[in-house]
């Protein structure tokens, strides 16, 4: 890890959404499953639909198991979720078809958005922009400005460096970065902390992030004391949440 966060050649999403390392060549499972997949859209996304901010048609880059994505489609969104991950998108798939709602779910690389039309309005991305390294996220706007058309807006959450004390994140992102990374193809309207849902559990959390720790992953082991949860025990981060145009 040569830049700050992980490149997406180290990170094993698919050996995650199997049950097994997040790291390739590590035994680094996750007791409680995919940590991001609270299995229900994210809150945060839910009241940007109850808001009515969002329209067709929407880009959900980064869709992972495809919650979000199957939350809005059943709003009356047009929804194409894109992620790199085959067997994530396997059961996004499975998941919207068991519900009933009518979703495109494309196999791409976030940073070219090869094979994906040129026809959304609205980005959303929960959660991708953290786990890209710096030259990542110079390729990753650009490719959501190639498949967009001029007026679009993004939606972007990412894990923030201020306001997760206790968290002991390994990937958080500053308001500087977003501005360098993003202002060349975005032009960026707001940048506030909101809060976001983890499937981690306090202890479980901690134990990873010794784990981690000892292998040299720039993050500190989790202080629980100091973890905010909500009433199921799951772990609260705040994230930046940006709201950015189409330049």
């Amino acid at each position: 890890m040569t830049e700050r966060g992980f490149r997406l050649d180290e990170v094993d999403f698919d050996g995650v959404y199997e049950g097994g390392s997040i790291l390739k060549g590590a035994d680094l499972p996750f007791a409680e499953g995919v940590p991001w997949d609270i299995k229900a859209p994210q809150p945060a996304v839910v009241r940007l639909a109850d808001a009515g901010v969002l329209h067709d048609e929407v880009l959900d880059a980064g869709c992972g198991l495809g919650e979000n994505a199957i939350f809005l489609a059943s709003r009356g969104y047009r929804v194409t979720g894109v992620d790199g991950s085959p067997v994530a998108l396997d059961t996004a798939r499975a998941r919207a078809a068991e519900r009933g709602v009518d979703v495109t779910f494309l196999h791409a690389d976030v940073t070219t958005m090869d094979g994906v039309d040129a026809k959304f309005s609205t980005v959303l991305d929960s959660a991708l922009y953290h786990c890209l390294t710096a030259s990542q996220r110079d390729a990753y706007a650009a490719a959501l400005a190639r498949v967009t058309l001029p007026g679009a807006r993004l939606h972007l959450f990412c894990f923030a460096d201020e306001g997760n004390e206790g968290f002991g994140l390994p990937m958080t992102v500053s308001r500087d970065d977003l501005r360098e990374h993003l202002g060349n193809h975005w032009t960026i309207r707001d940048i506030e902390l909101t809060e976001y849902t983890t499937a981690l559990k306090g202890e479980a959390w901690a134990g990873m992030g010794e784990r981690l720790h000892r292998m040299g992953v720039p993050m500190d082991p989790a202080d629980r004391s100091k973890l905010r949860t909500d009433d199921q025990g799951r772990i609260i981060g705040r994230v930046w949440y940006v709201v950015a145009d189409r330049a």
